[in-house]
């Protein structure tokens, strides 16, 4: 941040300069990222009082504080233009002409030992003076590229003291307002206000309910700039005590993301009427990555890059436990052994949450890296429980287990016979033929990555992220439509969002949203679907994972379960194996239920929504609409691949659609 006079703040508006700034005593900060019509004051955010006047004072710093309105200049992070006062009230009020803006009694208390020395009543009101030609010079300039402008003019009150129980949350003061000229735009902020959703609190918004809107600032805009709308705004000090001054974080913070992100959204609700200008909601919001977001970015990225689970999950002795249970007739748990972690999940975990995310000031990216701090935590944990009881509860945490609906789907597609193309497939295809069709696949598609066999996989290909490899099971069989089925899976979905996630300027892509496994699992069925690959016999294999897991957290043992799949659902004794043993891995692994409730679900969205948000890095559906707002501001880029499945248009067998449209 720069430290700028009056005149140079000034100058660096006048010439449509952005900057970030305060001034020399520190008294105002001033952020201007884009010249947008709109802006966002917090004239009483502040409670510093310069020394001179300590000594004068007959009010304790508490006392002062029960006044000022703290925490309120946090509320317009997401904004590109903010003035945010950091002296206090009890200095100068800037919400007061000059005339009335220096206190002798306030709120029935007397401020000073003894009246103020001329000479300090002059440095108050100069204050007061620089502050509306700053704002003045600002507004000038926006109704000169624009024709109008919006002021949110933000503050807070005390409610307890008048035990105003019933009181709005949020309180717009219309009095100075034209409200025929303005309507659509108060409705719009009152809706916008009523959406508001904050902890264990009712929300409310209403004009003119406990203020007025009567403070100066309004009337200076009022009678200098026609063309500005000054919004005085009060909220509600349920994010704190007011009495003690002790924040309440959960709500403060919510206050912070969504009053942030109402504001925003009036602003553009104005912007459109405005008629000299074609305004989009891009041309809006700031484009540029702060820096604080790139070192949080790449602290996160080298934390946690390792922690790739399937990695970790794979038994190393896997044909070894395979040929041990048959061996002793299902009589047997095998006891999987797993690679050792390169990373201490105790310290990441610490590491995580020391990250300073708060420092943050755009409200999507701020909450985007809360959600990936909050879930590779999780998965820290997960990691750390391997192989022993707790990972399955950690499993649970991070993966859910399958609803009501998700088995009554499973259940549903079990009874569907094979179709007639499906019998008598001959499964000829090995490892090194699949890898040579991978490879040409690969090319056709312009992918760069690799392919090599593995022998420690339990699924029959895998996509290794870190390395942009697709590791292929050394003991795959498969049939033709088979493997053009694991060609738009693995390569058409996997492979394209990884490397698309390397052409983002930010690595959080590349590391996995939350609950981007059931987004990334289910757009790739919607592929093998979308390509003609998709088999009853497939759909089948989705739904005795959901059987599976299920089965599993009612406490079927390992053989148990195998058994239950060959007998009760027809798998062939390595199949009925392999599945089992994908669930059981690890201590109890709920994943693979997400690949039908994936399927379901991006089927809805392809349908009716752009898939784009998720084919940018490892996306998912519970981060979408953050993903959508960085890519319509242009933070983040436009995926440059696409699964060539999603633009296929195959018709498709009408047994196969019904089935698949009849997921509920």
């Amino acid at each position: 941040m720069l430290t700028l006079s009056e005149q140079q703040i000034i100058q660096h508006i006048q010439s449509g300069e952005s900057f970030e700034a305060t001034l020399p005593d520190k008294s105002l900060v001033i952020k201007v990222l884009e010249f947008v019509p709109f802006v966002g004051t917090a004239i009483h955010h502040g409670n510093r009082f310069r020394e001179g006047l300590n000594s004068l004072c007959a009010l304790s710093e508490k006392e002062r504080y029960y006044e000022e309105d703290p925490g309120s200049g946090n509320w317009l992070d997401g904004l590109p233009i903010t003035l945010v006062a950091c002296d206090s009230r009890y200095e100068y009020d800037l919400n007061r002409s000059p005339e009335d803006c220096l206190y002798d009694e306030a709120w029935g208390k007397k401020i000073w030992h003894r009246p103020l020395p001329d000479e300090e009543r002059q440095i108050s009101l100069a204050k007061h003076a620089r502050y509306y030609r700053i704002l003045g010079a600002l507004l000038e300039k926006l109704a000169s590229l624009f024709g109008r402008c919006l002021l949110f003019d933000l503050h807070s009150y005390n409610w307890q003291r008048d035990g105003r129980e019933d009181a709005p949350v949020f309180n717009i003061g219309t009095a100075q307002i034209d409200r025929r000229r303005w309507h659509k735009t108060l409705k719009s902020l009152n809706e916008a206000l009523n959406e508001i959703e904050l902890p264990n609190l009712s929300v409310s918004a209403e004009n003119d309910a406990v203020f007025y809107g009567r403070g100066y600032q309004a009337t200076f805009t009022r009678e200098n700039f026609r063309s500005v709308l000054t919004v005085p705004l009060e909220v509600k000090k349920i994010y704190m005590d007011e009495t003690t001054g002790e924040f309440f974080p959960l709500v403060h913070e919510a206050l912070r993301e969504q009053l942030s992100r109402a504001l925003f959204n009036t602003a553009v609700s104005f912007a459109s009427r405005i008629k000299k200008k074609s305004l989009k909601r891009t041309d809006l919001a700031p484009s540029d990555i702060e820096p604080v977001v790139l070192e949080v970015d790449r602290k996160l990225y080298r934390l946690v890059r390792q922690m790739d689970t399937l990695m970790y999950i794979n038994p190393v002795n896997l044909l070894q436990e395979k040929k041990r249970f048959f061996s002793r007739g299902y009589h047997y748990t095998p006891n999987f052994r797993y690679r050792q972690l390169r990373l201490d999940p105790y310290s990441v975990k610490e590491q995580l949450y020391r990250l300073p995310v708060s420092a943050i000031s755009d409200p999507s990216l701020r909450e985007l890296y809360r959600r990936v701090v909050d879930s590779h935590a999780m998965k820290a944990e997960l990691l750390t429980t391997i192989g022993t009881e707790q990972f399955l509860y950690n499993s649970l945490r991070y993966y859910g287990e399958p609803s009501v609906n998700d088995q009554a789907n499973a259940q549903f597609l079990l009874h569907a016979p094979l179709l007639d193309e499906e019998r008598s497939v001959a499964k000829d295809i090995y490892a090194e033929q699949a890898i040579d069709r991978f490879q040409q696949a690969a090319k056709e598609l312009e992918l760069t990555c690799q392919v090599r066999s593995s022998k420690r996989l339990v699924a029959k290909a895998m996509v290794d992220n870190q390395k942009q490899t697709l590791l292929v099971n050394d003991n795959i069989k498969v049939s033709e439509r088979e493997l053009q089925a694991l060609i738009h899976h693995e390569l058409g979905v996997h492979m394209v969002t990884t490397l698309n996630a390397r052409d983002q300027t930010l690595n959080v892509f590349r590391l996995g949203l939350p609950g981007n496994t059931h987004a990334q699992e289910g757009l790739a069925i919607l592929c093998e679907y979308l390509s003609g690959n998709l088999t009853v016999s497939r759909l089948h294999t989705l739904a005795i994972r959901v059987i599976a897991v299920s089965g599993m957290l009612k406490g079927w043992t390992f053989g148990y379960t195998c058994r239950q799949l060959e007998d009760q659902y027809g798998l062939s004794r390595d199949s009925a194996f392999t599945t089992t043993a994908r669930i059981f891995r690890g201590g109890g692994f709920t994943k693979d239920y997400v690949y039908l409730s994936g399927l379901r679900d991006l089927l809805d969205i392809y349908k009716e929504a752009d898939l784009s948000g998720l084919l940018i890095g490892k996306g998912s559906l519970f981060c979408l609409p953050l993903v959508n707002d960085l890519l319509e501001r242009g933070i983040i880029e436009k995926a440059t691949r696409t699964p060539p499945a999603l633009n296929m248009g195959i018709q498709h067998n009408p047994v196969l659609s019904f089935l698949v449209k009849g997921l509920k």
